[in-house]
């Protein structure tokens, strides 16, 4: 799960602010959100057209290109939608003011939808380029979707840690405690999100990820706490930029920003500490409010095209779940962990699981007294 990029990266980008599930006060607790984007590919919105669909997406998560090659082949209008984090895209999609029929968000949000029945099942045999979906991909989505029959695969990739090699030794980073190490003092960027700032911290302590014992969150907190003198700063868009520019030398950081800070200074490497971590799926789904399923399946079958895969890959620069395109990479590439993760370290990782109400109050609570400490 996945963040924006100031514009210095703007070609390459993701997102995520792997948030809490849920009440919309917590997006004023968690990173700043910012307003949805309208990406309509045609001057004047086209209203209630039946040969047209409506698309919600992370913001700068595809080539604007696709988009319109889409609409040219099929006739089909888009009306394409942004958003910041899984919080946003919730209190926008239930607000029902925009009826969507295709949106791709992080697992543990489809989850909570699924939850509440918000889905429509995807005939999977419609889409004739299915085939070309890794499969290994898709039993990581049954974490929570057990027969595949809600979510396609869009990208993937790892929490780890992004570091400079000329000021910080491989061997540190092999443990999630080189995040407290005071050596590294006023120069550790964290995730400014509950989720991600808690595994961290939990993977540390040897608990699970999606650990809600309160005794063990609670000792989470406390090692945060102690840990918070020596960071640098808590960031959600900033932190590529920021390691870049060398105003810090170690950084809790999606692979997929790390990939793209890696191309921009050659001495930033990105690692998976030996703990284990997360491993996020974003996926497309159909909501129940579709007008045209049809076309939303189209719109679908259309990004796992060979090319339409590879034109994504090559704008967002996370791991594709497209066969055909990982193929074409170069042994560099399929080697860097901070584009495809390898299998030893998808095995050592995770999926964030939804959490209920009473736990996701509690994170917000101890969410609040980190902030305040």
């Amino acid at each position: 799960m996945k963040h924006f990029f100031k514009k210095d990266f703007s070609h390459k980008t993701k997102k995520i602010s792997l948030c809490l599930v849920l009440v919309l006060s917590l997006s004023q607790v968690f990173s700043a959100c910012g307003k949805t984007k309208n990406r309509d590919s045609h001057a004047t919105p086209i209203k209630n057209n039946v040969n047209s669909i409506t698309v919600l997406n992370y913001g700068k998560y595809m080539d604007e290109d696709v988009i319109k090659k889409f609409e040219k082949e099929t006739g089909i209008h888009i009306k394409y939608e942004e958003y910041e984090n899984p919080e946003e895209m919730y209190t926008k999609y239930k607000s029902g003011s925009i009826k969507y029929d295709v949106i791709c968000t992080s697992e543990y949000m489809i989850q909570k939808l699924m939850s509440e029945n918000e889905l429509k099942k995807i005939d999977f045999k419609k889409l004739s380029n299915y085939n070309n979906i890794d499969s290994n991909v898709l039993e990581l989505n049954q974490s929570y979707d057990s027969k595949n029959q809600y979510a396609l695969p869009y990208f993937y990739g790892t929490l780890g840690i992004l570091y400079d090699t000329k000021k910080v030794s491989k061997a540190d980073v092999q443990s999630w405690n080189c995040l407290w190490n005071k050596k590294y003092n006023n120069e550790i960027i964290m995730e400014n999100s509950v989720r991600d700032t808690f595994a961290a911290a939990l993977k540390k302590l040897n608990y699970s990820i999606n650990d809600t014992n309160p005794k063990h969150l609670n000792k989470a907190l406390s090692i945060l706490e102690k840990q918070k003198e020596h960071v640098y700063a808590y960031m959600v868009d900033e932190t590529a930029d920021e390691m870049v520019a060398g105003n810090a030398k170690i950084a809790l950081c999606y692979s997929g920003e790390a990939a793209t800070a890696m191309e921009s200074k050659s001495s930033l490497a990105y690692t998976v500490p030996k703990e284990g971590s997360n491993v996020w799926v974003d996926s497309w789904f159909i909501p129940k409010t579709c007008k045209s399923k049809q076309n939303a399946i189209k719109f679908l079958d259309f990004l796992c095209r060979d090319d339409i895969a590879t034109a994504n890959f090559d704008y967002v620069y996370y791991a594709s779940p497209i066969k055909s395109v990982v193929k074409k990479q170069p042994k560099d590439v399929l080697e860097n962990e901070a584009v495809f993760p390898s299998k030893k370290t998808l095995e050592n990782c995770e999926i964030f699981t939804m959490l209920n109400q009473k736990t996701t109050d509690y994170y917000s609570d101890l969410w609040m007294k980190l902030k305040a400490y």
